[in-house]
């Protein structure tokens, strides 16, 4: 495994542990194959490789939640997703509560929470309601809506790779994407590990950066969680 180091910290405006984030402006999120749910499909705890565009681990990501959940709740399942830096310190959580999911029903709508270091809110990401597309709310601490992600129709697409554009509030300019890119004919027929790309601008807030990681854990659950 590759080490990245991490600059050192006292950046202003910067959580601890995010000031790496404050340098990058794009990242690949790998998702680990794991061999047990390849054989017999018994669902696992998901695990995930942070890296940068050189292919060195930046961070590590576990899945925290209960084996009933996983089995019985599958991609609706409530978690708690731990993201750690190459030297085992936790720098973001990000927490998904248990909701139904259906695009019929604005009732049933998801979001999550990330706090980055644990305890110390820095965003949340909405879906809002729409019947065929999936739409996001990308919200600061406060819960300002600061950024939008929109997705292809029903999270699919014809492509290998399916995108979800980062917009402004406006919706007039694109300012980066979220990126399902495809892993390859076995692993996606018979796992659900899945690898994303994710853009954004360089200067944008590092704590909205946090947020759109954690962006991407939710659209892998809502849309490529699904075990064949």
């Amino acid at each position: 495994m590759n080490m990245y180091a991490v600059p050192s910290p006292g950046i202003p405006g910067c959580p601890p542990g995010l000031e790496y984030l404050t340098q990058v402006d794009q990242l690949l999120i790998k998702q680990k194959v794991e061999l047990i749910e390849a054989l017999i499909g018994f669902e696992s705890n998901n695990k995930y490789e942070v890296r940068n565009v050189m292919g060195q681990n930046v961070f590590y990501a576990v899945e925290e939640n209960d084996c009933l959940s996983r089995q019985c709740c599958g991609p609706l399942r409530s978690f708690t997703i731990h993201i750690l830096d190459n030297f085992g310190q936790e720098i973001i959580t990000v927490t998904r509560p248990l909701k139904c999911m259906s695009c019929f029903f604005p009732c049933c709508l998801q979001e999550l929470e990330v706090q980055a270091p644990p305890g110390n809110t820095v965003g949340y990401v909405i879906q809002q309601w729409h019947p065929f597309s999936p739409k996001f709310i990308v919200a600061n601490e406060h819960n300002e809506p600061v950024l939008k992600i929109h997705g292809p129709f029903c999270g699919w697409s014809c492509l290998p790779d399916v995108d979800f554009e980062i917009l402004t509030m406006d919706e007039v300019s694109k300012i980066g994407k979220i990126s399902k890119q495809w892993t390859g004919l076995l692993r996606e027929a018979f796992t659900d590990s899945d690898n994303f790309g994710i853009q954004f601008p360089m200067d944008l807030d590092v704590k909205i950066k946090a947020v759109m990681i954690g962006a991407c854990f939710l659209i892998d659950f809502m849309f490529f969680e699904s075990t064949n």
